[in-house]
This record gives C-alpha cells, sequence and structure tokens, in this order.
C-alpha cells in the first residue's frame, strides 16, 4: 500500500528528519545532498565507512575494493538522504522497518558504473534483503548457499545486481526515460526533484482517473512540498 500523494512528498523515507532541509556539513558521498537532505550530517561517517544498521558488507571475510565500497556508499546516502523517493514508498511488514522504497527508477549508466566497479567483489546470494541468515544481529551467509565468488559470477548483469541486491529497491531503465541519478553536482540542483514531480504529476493522474478526490489545494500543496 501506497501512502497518499499529500503525505508522501513531504515526508523523508528514513526518519532522520521529519522532513528535508539544508545540512551544510554533508560531504564526499552523501555531499549532493546538502542544499535538501533527509539525513541529518551526524550519520555521514557511519554511512561512510558502511556502519549504519550492523550489516557486513564483508561478509565474505574480504574487504570491499575501494571503488565498490565508494559506490555502495554513493547508494546509501541516497537512501538515508534522498528527499524524492516518497512517491514510492510502499508499506511493509519487517522487524526492521514499516516502509521501504519499491522499484525506484534507475538510471542504466549509474547501475552499470556500481556493477563494474563491484564485479571482481565477493559475496555468496543475489537478494542480500531476503537470503542472508541473521545471528546476534549480524548478517551471514547462508548454509544453502555455493560459497562466495564474484559479483559477475553472482549476476549475470548489471540490471540484475542492481534490481536485486536491495530486494528491487531498484528498478533499472534506460538513461533516456525519467531516472534518477546517485552521484550529481549538488551545487546545479538536483537532477531527481523532476524525476520525483513526474511521478507526482503521475500519482494525480491516475488518482483523477479513478474519480480518487483531491482538491486543487491539496494538488498544489504536493507540488509545492517536494520542490
Amino acid at each position: 500500500m501506497r501512502r497518499s500523494i499529500s503525505v508522501s512528498v513531504r515526508c523523508c523515507c528514513v526518519n532522520h528528519k521529519p522532513e528535508p532541509g539544508v545540512e551544510e556539513f554533508l560531504k564526499n558521498q552523501c555531499e549532493p545532498w546538502r542544499n535538501r537532505s533527509c539525513c541529518s550530517h551526524l550519520v555521514q561517517d557511519k554511512l561512510h565507512e558502511l556502519q549504519l544498521y550492523n550489516f557486513d558488507f564483508e561478509h565474505c571475510s574480504q574487504k570491499l575494493s575501494p571503488r565498490c565500497k565508494k559506490h555502495f556508499v554513493q547508494d546509501l546516502c541516497f537512501y538515508e538522504c534522498s528527499p524524492n523517493v516518497g512517491p514510492w514508498i510502499v508499506s511493509v511488514k519487517m522487524k526492521i522497518r514499516k516502509e521501504r522504497f519499491y522499484q525506484v527508477p534507475l538510471c542504466q549508466s549509474d547501475c552499470d558504473s556500481w556493477f563494474e566497479a563491484c564485479q571482481d567483489d565477493l559475496t555468496c546470494i543475489r537478494n542480500w534483503i531476503r537470503e542472508f541468515d541473521w545471528k546476534s544481529g549480524k548478517n551471514y551467509c547462508p548454509a544453502t548457499s555455493t560459497g562466495c565468488k564474484k559479483f559477475k559470477n553472482i549476476w549475470e548483469k548489471a540490471s540484475d545486481f542492481c534490481e536485486e541486491v536491495w530486494d528491487h529497491s531498484w528498478k533499472v531503465v534506460p538513461d533516456s526515460e525519467n531516472c534518477m541519478r546517485l552521484w550529481f553536482n549538488g551545487n546545479l540542483g538536483n537532477p531527481n526533484d523532476h524525476v520525483a514531480k513526474l511521478k507526482v504529476l503521475e500519482m494525480i493522474n491516475s488518482a483523477h482517473s479513478t474519480k480518487a478526490y483531491f482538491t486543487t489545494a491539496a494538488i498544489l500543496t504536493t507540488l509545492l512540498t517536494i520542490f
């Protein structure tokens, strides 16, 4: 079940802050979101060391390569800091959370860069949300896995990796379509704002076509609160 339009675009997916705002001290891979962020600068050190949620990215007893780690940090910064995923938030019944974003459109070139950087790193499963064994709050390769292999031997292509690793949080689409960027120059604006705006308009048109009721004021509030 999705949130209502007016609610989904005003709230942050991860509850560091109730609404996005300026975070002038964001840096490195989280810097693009300085001007409008859902995350506080206080979490960025843990983000850059991949230490949030006690999740072990190095579950195959081998450190991530620096290039691969950089892309996962960018992905985490997007998850924690982006103010643009509200239209894709759905309700879930999980121990660790009640909401997640689902099938957010990711530009193919961003996905290709991520997979290329990580292709020689190691993992043991395809779906990192559902397939790990958890013991004492930490993730381990399940006994049913066939052992640690290079990413390129676990996933056949980049889109398989990007879509499956976080249980379809992402949906890879051609760059010619409206899609999210994991990295951009925040001083030039956030290109993901436009993608979210178009999704909101799509939701409004869909609501109208099904005779759902939204006042003009509510629609205007929706658009103004996201941009």
